[in-house]
């Protein structure tokens, strides 16, 4: 497989690294500028996979358009042809040397709150340039030994307003409006990016419109999904005493049923984030000096 590949796309094979939607993900090289790359390589079999190709290129194409250190770069697609068709796709991506949310180990909870925050603000420079990721979700964020972060898999991107013809996401952290086909936006992102952080702060997941089986999407057909759903469940700080309260109910507006109800945009999550961050890091700081002045 590794020489197919060489011979094919001018990359040398170092290892696999990972897979995926039917992709499986190497460290390589790419020949032309020496330089090391993570390298997805998805190949057709059956008629199912046109859309993971579909995903491929819209990561491709988004990530052209993203310019931010914690968003991950992409550099070259190839399309394999045979007999005009695309049998194969190489993209070439930023290699970056860290383990998803999931595999880290436990984190302080003043440390949860920085990697969130790095997180928002990847998210906000995507709404910027216009497009939203969809897909956030443990999974799609890689954090490395010393602490930084890239989000990955823009596969499900899109531009802020479109409707999509059939539902998309992991239904663990899917936003309402996802699951009812209705345009996405900003705060889209916003419920992902919360059902997220639920999790990391409780190990627990937020209820959501869509049933799961092994982890995947059931889809539905012809199902109208009500708009006044209640979903009751605890806030973080009733299933973990630790979490102050203000961190919690940023965590439950972020994924209230309705979008209206979320924050307003990815900075001001960002911002209520930095005040929480200060304040937690503050009254460590005095924790600190309290001990140090009364040994």
């Amino acid at each position: 497989m590794a020489k197919d590949i060489l011979n094919i796309g001018g990359f040398i094979i170092k290892k696999r690294i990972g897979s995926g939607a039917r992709s499986t993900i190497y460290l390589a090289i790419d020949q032309q500028n020496n330089t090391d790359v993570a390298l997805k390589r998805i190949i057709f079999e059956r008629p199912q996979d046109s859309r993971v190709f579909e995903q491929t290129e819209n990561e491709y194409k988004v990530a052209q358009r993203i310019n931010h250190p914690y968003v991950r770069k992409c550099y070259k697609l190839k399309k394999i042809r045979t007999m005009l068709k695309v049998t194969e796709m190489l993209l070439s991506m930023e290699f970056f040397d860290g383990k998803s949310l999931e595999s880290v180990p436990t984190l302080s909870l003043v440390d949860v709150l920085l990697v969130f925050r790095m997180v928002a603000t990847g998210l906000n420079a995507m709404h910027r340039e216009g497009f939203i990721h969809c897909d956030i979700k443990p999974n799609n964020i890689l954090m490395s030994k010393a602490g930084s972060i890239k989000i990955i898999d823009l596969g499900q991107s899109c531009k802020i307003g479109t409707t999509k013809r059939r539902i998309q996401g992991t239904p663990a952290y899917i936003a309402p409006e996802q699951v009812r086909r209705k345009p996405l936006g900003p705060r889209t992102d916003i419920f992902n990016l919360g059902a997220t952080m639920y999790w990391a702060l409780t190990g627990k997941n937020v209820p959501t419109l869509i049933p799961k089986r092994n982890g995947t999407l059931i889809p539905k057909k012809n199902v109208t999904f009500s708009i006044g759903i209640q979903r009751n469940y605890p806030a973080p700080h009733e299933l973990k005493k630790r979490i102050p309260i203000g961190v919690s109910r940023l965590v439950m507006e972020c994924v209230k049923d309705n979008p209206a109800q979320r924050p307003p945009n990815m900075m001001t999550v960002i911002s209520r984030l930095d005040l929480m961050i200060h304040s937690l890091i503050g009254s460590r700081i005095k924790t600190n000096k309290y001990a140090s002045n009364n040994s």
